[in-house]
């Protein structure tokens, strides 16, 4: 993952919904602009993560698949 982020947030052994419930909450209280980078090992992290920023207005710049799940880098928008 390339980039610099402000913020990161471990969701790892989470199911749907709460990594994005979680991810939505956290990112409350972020400021516009600010990245965060999240872990999470749900595989349908992968469906709902590109669909929560899409709804709330984030941009997903970057998300890998590595061992055990997959890393998000999300912008706050």
């Amino acid at each position: 993952m390339s980039g610099t982020d402000d913020s990161a947030l471990d969701l790892r052994g989470l199911k749907c919904p709460l990594p994005v419930l979680k991810t939505r909450k956290h990112m409350r209280g972020l400021a516009s602009g600010t990245r965060l980078r999240i872990e999470t090992t749900d595989p349908l992290a992968v469906i709902d993560v590109p669909h929560f920023c899409h709804e709330d207005g984030h941009q997903l710049l970057d998300s890998a698949t590595v061992e055990g799940g997959h890393v998000f880098l999300i912008e706050k928008g």
